[in-house]
């Protein structure tokens, strides 16, 4: 049976989406990762385009709400942004919660390659740590 891994963040449209196309794409052998938002909106088309860039396809993701995933049995929530922290719902099958922030790239104010930057620079940071903290907690 897989680990089951819930990123959560506001609007379900980047930080949370990305996480959860790097996890399915990396560890599907060992995770089954999901995404979800407290006040989901649409996938940011510049987070499938950095996604893409690394040969990961989200085009097919959608934002959905937390409550839509109530009845899942999640090995571990992690909430990445502020927001989704402080208003996450209680998950009743959740095992353990724990917060990994990254910047909101979508508060970011520029010509559209300084905004691809800083969707790169974010996905790369959740590229880098999101992995590392799944092997902690599957080595536990």
């Amino acid at each position: 049976m897989k680990y089951k891994v819930l990123f959560l963040c506001t609007g379900n449209s980047c930080r949370s989406q990305m996480a959860e196309g790097v996890v399915n794409h990396r560890m599907s052998d060992k995770i089954e990762a999901f995404s979800a938002g407290v006040l989901p909106g649409t996938v940011n088309p510049r987070a499938i385009k950095v996604m893409a860039e690394i040969g990961i396809d989200i085009s097919d993701h959608r934002s959905k709400h937390v409550n839509e995933l109530l009845d899942v049995p999640f090995d571990l929530v992690v909430t990445v942004c502020g927001n989704a922290k402080e208003n996450c719902p209680n998950l009743p099958g959740a095992k353990k919660t724990v917060h990994v922030p990254f910047r909101d790239p979508i508060d970011v104010i520029g010509s559209e390659e300084e905004i691809l930057q800083v969707f790169r620079d974010v996905r790369d940071r959740i590229c880098e740590k999101i992995p590392k903290l799944l092997e902690e907690e599957l080595s536990r």
